[in-house]
């Protein structure tokens, strides 16, 4: 039998609804599968310094430790598993490895949605994963996989940057939106979360991509505007939408090198 090749990832479905319930599993959302952690914390600002590196030597210059979580498997001993429960599937995980750092297997908690929702919020985690325990795994989007988030928070797609102003290097502020309807809605711009290094290197991967014409669909005013092609994805946290649809207190927390532009859209509970 021939190996099993890539496979569409199955995409968590937001929700606002709270829940325990005897067939779904609950799972710590984690910030992708290779993480770093400040504190006990997972973070993507403390992954940033080795996210490109792929020399291990230099890698492990950086003295950033990371922790590669496996929380599902979809083949096993020459056989396609995704047809089988989740539970299964994690059973066969579960015994397929010796889990000795970096390798960590993604623990769970059976039925006790609610209460461990609270505990992960009060942890400062960003949130759960709600799975139903008896589904097989499906590409795309998919209500067998619910996010329980514990703030606000999201994937943005970057359409440009403004200047920088005083005495502030690289760039002043993203410029943020999301796929609507085949275009590119403008949600706002981000300033915060960005240190001397992070400009310096973010502003030139934005600088290689400069293009005459914005991306997105209607109308930005925002002084000294520059646009770029809208392929990098930022992670956002930020305290809520206003009512005309840009983001409140937005914090740039790091860029998703995991995540396609074109798949990132307003998520709604």
């Amino acid at each position: 039998m021939s190996g099993p090749g890539w496979r569409e990832p199955t995409l968590a479905t937001l929700t606002g609804r709270r829940f325990s319930g005897e067939g779904w599993l609950f799972e710590r959302k984690l910030d992708g599968e290779i993480v770093a952690f400040d504190g006990d914390n997972t973070s993507f600002a403390a992954l940033q310094p080795r996210i490109h590196l792929t020399d291990p030597e230099r890698a492990r210059a950086t003295g950033v430790e990371v922790f590669y979580y496996l929380f599902d498997l979809l083949y096993f001993d020459h056989r396609d598993t995704t047809s089988l429960p989740l539970r299964e599937r994690k059973a066969l995980l579960r015994d397929a490895f010796d889990f000795a750092d970096p390798l960590r297997l993604s623990a769970h908690r059976n039925t006790e949605g609610e209460k461990y929702f609270a505990e992960a919020c009060d942890r400062g985690w960003e949130g759960l994963i709600a799975k139903r325990a008896d589904a097989p795994y499906r590409s795309g989007r998919s209500s067998d996989w619910l996010k329980f988030k514990c703030a606000h928070g999201q994937e943005f797609v970057i359409g440009g940057f403004t200047d920088p102003q005083g005495a502030r290097h690289g760039f002043g502020a993203l410029l943020l939106g999301y796929h609507d309807d085949g275009v590119l809605r403008y949600a706002g711009k981000v300033g915060t979360g960005f240190d001397e290094r992070l400009l310096g290197a973010l502003h030139a991967r934005l600088r290689e991509r400069e293009t005459p014409a914005p991306p997105f669909d209607g109308r930005v005013r925002e002084p000294g505007a520059h646009w770029v092609r809208p392929d990098l994805v930022a992670q956002i946290e930020f305290s809520e939408w206003t009512r005309d649809g840009r983001l409140r207190h937005p914090r740039f927390t790091g860029l998703r090198e995991d995540k396609k532009a074109a798949d990132v859209v307003r998520e709604y509970p």
